[in-house]
């Protein structure tokens, strides 16, 4: 077999299907729902609507938002035919597998990997920064060595974040089931403090601060105007990148074909209005350029709010920065579940080590498990906020990209060897070609750091690939199982 033959390789959809039969179906249309807003409503909510307005776009970050939104819900859309269509856990990994083959699935695996673990970083040093917060206007406050990265105000590690993502970890090897139930808790938590936020925030609006929305471009920089904009959209596009979490784990959903497309459309509409109503909000009560290197924007509007109840709106202010903080452990959940589903999914096809594909006596991938937190925890101990921050968008959006381009080839093989999906991407096939077209534009505008990093993942990649993966993978040396064989022959009728 030539080398390129051996890289298209297409995988059989039904050793896919014969392999996550080993995982447990526990999760339900309301915890993939919950798993999905608990990870678009994360740390970013809290933090990046007025450090972008104070960069790049003045009021004018709700353009941004609503931008990015259309966006998503492009991809999302895509991601939900796919899902339906092929349940599999791995998510778009494991589906380009299937349509274009195993060295395409791999840059997607890959670029996601990149997403899931600098997220997971990213969610615990923005836990870290607020609970840090919290405790200094309780008088409490950790040595600087303690509570930030190496290079960093004199820190040596931010123990804060280690602790989080080894805490979160260890909820998660109990297993879905009772990872869900804490998952739902926080999710309404989470959504509560937004709701009190935007309440709250209200009455403190003052017109004024929206004039000009657009404020004029900055000649020779990235503020104002559509170029303000434009490099806004970028930055906050990863607000948006966690609905791939809901994919991830479609191998444990009860009823993956309906419950995955509704989770994935559901969070990203519920999460475009808070995005949307936070912006407004933070943007009317303070002059945008207030919130430059503020790492807690909300809980500063509340507590800097003109009153005749100060102690009252401080009271308030913690109140809702600390539901938010124990909110944003739902997107740490769900990216440490979605990475540890997605390094499983290298180890059982033989892209990685098989030890990563074991499950444990409870079906629990718990050494992918294992591997997620490490990495996890010296990237959240060692990095910054602002660093991790910039580099989380590049890899996703070239897994977004390339699963919008699938979807052709998806529709040629539904009802014959993949079963007929019961959603479908509307307008197509133009769709999936604008999805294409807008999230290529949104990659383009990232910073320059962010294209130098993503670039460096994938050589990466492609080292680990033809040095290893090619040679050991076994993605089609299963047997088919007469079972699965059956379930393929009845989707065609």
């Amino acid at each position: 077999m030539t080398l390129w033959k051996r890289i298209n390789q297409k995988v059989n959809p039904a050793i896919y299907k014969q392999k996550d039969s080993h995982l447990n179906k526990t999760l339900t249309t309301t915890d993939l729902l919950a798993l999905g807003i608990g990870t678009l409503i994360s740390i970013s909510i809290f933090t990046l609507p007025g450090i972008v307005a104070a960069e790049h776009t003045g009021p004018a970050v709700v353009i941004s938002f609503i931008i990015d939104a259309v966006a998503a819900g492009l991809v999302a859309m895509n991601y939900s035919e796919m899902a339906s269509a092929m349940p599999f856990t791995g998510a778009g990994y494991s589906w380009i597998n299937v349509l274009f083959g195993h060295f395409w699935g791999w840059i997607v695996g890959w670029a996601l990997l990149a997403e899931f673990f600098i997220s997971i970083a990213f969610q615990a040093s923005g836990i870290s920064s607020n609970l840090q917060g919290l405790l200094d206007s309780a008088g409490l406050v950790i040595p600087k060595r303690l509570a930030n990265p190496i290079g960093v105000k004199g820190g040596y590690v931010d123990i804060i974040s280690l602790i989080v993502i080894i805490l979160v970890s260890w909820l998660v090897s109990r297993g879905d089931t009772q990872t869900s139930r804490v998952e739902n808790a926080l999710v309404v938590l989470k959504v509560l403090a937004v709701v009190i936020f935007v309440l709250v925030g209200m009455s403190a609006v003052h017109t004024a601060n929206y004039h000009p929305f657009i404020p004029a471009h900055q000649i020779g920089t990235r503020f104002g105007g559509w170029q303000g904009i434009y490099a806004g959209t970028s930055m906050l596009f990863i607000s948006y990148t966690g609905f791939g979490t809901v994919a991830a784990n479609a191998g444990e959903a009860k009823n993956p074909k309906k419950s995955v497309p509704f989770a994935i459309t559901g969070a990203i509409a519920a999460a475009a209005v808070m995005f949307i109503a936070v912006s407004l909000v933070l943007v009317g009560m303070f002059p945008y350029k207030m919130y430059a290197n503020n790492s807690e924007p909300v809980g500063w509007a509340l507590r800097h709010m003109a009153t005749n109840h100060p102690a009252l709106l401080f009271a308030t202010a913690d109140f809702v920065q600390g539901i938010a903080v124990l909110g944003m452990f739902t997107a740490l959940i769900s990216f440490i579940l979605a990475s540890s589903r997605l390094l499983y999914s290298f180890g059982r096809d033989g892209m990685v080590p098989s030890f990563f594909g074991k499950i444990n006596k409870k079906r629990l991938p718990n050494n992918s498990l294992f591997t997620v937190t490490c990495g996890g925890v010296l990237l959240g101990a060692l990095l910054s906020f602002q660093t991790l921050s910039q580099v989380i968008s590049a890899g996703t959006l070239v897994a977004f990209m390339i699963v919008s381009l699938g979807i052709y080839a998806l529709r040629h093989r539904e009802g014959k060897d993949l079963p007929k999906p019961q959603f479908k991407v509307p307008f197509y096939p133009i769709e999936p070609a604008f999805a294409f077209l807008v999230t290529l534009i949104v990659f383009l505008g990232l910073s320059s750091i962010a294209k130098i990093y993503a670039i460096c993942w994938f050589i990466l990649g492609m080292i680990v690939y033809f040095s290893y993966s090619m040679k050991h993978s076994k993605i089609n040396a299963a047997k088919v199982t007469a079972a699965n064989t059956k379930t393929i022959d009845e989707s065609r009728k």
